[in-house]
């Protein structure tokens, strides 16, 4: 099969399309024949060798971690999904034509291969960073970097949950946070003002790690009450960083729910074919996303 790999750590130009032994479902887990990876930041963050000193990794290494597909083996103790179904979730290598998956859920009807692979760590991000912050019904989160994957999910999920958000994003994206129900505004020179005239703002959440913490401290009124996913030195503000993953089987429930129940939509930006993993990679590092990029198997 073909996946991509990468024997050294360094920039894009490390990634390479290589032939490879086909990986096999083993107790509690099940392949796919991947139609689609989704591409997170956390992928170029470990080809870079940004985790190495805390997540250790053999190389040379695959890629990936979420994926959509159709299983094509069942591991011994699997129950509830069967060879042929169509399902999306969490593995490893997910930049391959075939990838064993250790979290998963079928895939809701109306749902494309493309779309299905970019919800899986959005969401369990998303759904982990809400829950950190505390966030509540009736109170106003702040969300800078909002355009991207999770800040398209965090929107959509503290819509449904009764939360005000104010999100900031790049000036083509303001009609699109508009959209999934925040009150909009720019980065930049006096963002923060701007924010102030927007509304009270009870948490914060720093997705894009564009060295706003002083200010969303500032905004909240409380370290405790903001939470970042992208910022290397929070602690000197008194911030949590969060970086442990939750359940992704839990994650995977809700998102079923709410594209259920048509509550949920993150969009696909662009895709790429696998060969053009290296470009992915360059355009996710370059941000200004509006929802997800994914590779096409």
């Amino acid at each position: 099969m073909r996946k991509v790999s990468f024997t050294e750590f360094g920039g894009p130009d490390v990634l390479r399309l290589v032939d490879a032994e086909e990986p096999h479902a083993g107790p509690g887990r099940i392949r796919v024949a991947v139609r689609a990876a989704g591409v997170n930041p956390v992928d170029w963050r470990i080809r870079e060798g940004q985790f190495r000193t805390i997540r250790p990794i053999e190389l040379p290494a695959g890629v990936g971690q979420d994926a959509s597909g159709v299983v094509d083996e069942v591991g011994e103790g699997v129950e509830g999904v069967e060879v042929g179904d169509r399902v999306f979730g969490e593995g490893t290598s997910t930049y391959a034509e075939f990838a064993v998956l250790s979290a998963w859920a079928r895939m809701p009807e109306g749902l494309t291969f493309e779309e299905a692979a970019g919800y899986p760590s959005v969401m369990e991000t998303a759904l982990r960073v809400i829950r950190e912050v505390g966030v509540r019904s009736g109170q106003t989160l702040l969300v800078s970097g909002a355009s991207g994957g999770v800040g398209s999910a965090v929107l959509q999920i503290a819509r449904d949950r009764g939360i005000t958000v104010i999100g900031t994003a790049g000036a083509a994206n303001q009609d699109y946070l508009r959209s999934l129900g925040a009150l909009a505004t720019t980065y930049g020179e006096g963002w923060a003002e701007r924010v102030r005239r927007l509304g009270r703002v009870d948490a914060a959440l720093d997705l894009a790690g564009s060295g706003v913490l002083r200010e969303l401290v500032e905004l909240t009124g409380d370290p405790h009450r903001v939470v970042s996913i992208a910022d290397p030195a929070p602690a000197e503000f008194g911030v949590r960083f969060s970086g442990t993953a939750g359940s992704m089987p839990e994650a995977l429930a809700e998102t079923t729910g709410l594209l259920a129940r048509g509550r949920l939509r993150i969009p696909v930006e662009k895709s790429y074919p696998l060969a053009e993993a290296a470009a992915a990679h360059i355009d996710s590092q370059a941000g200004h996303t509006r929802g997800r990029r994914v590779l096409i198997v």
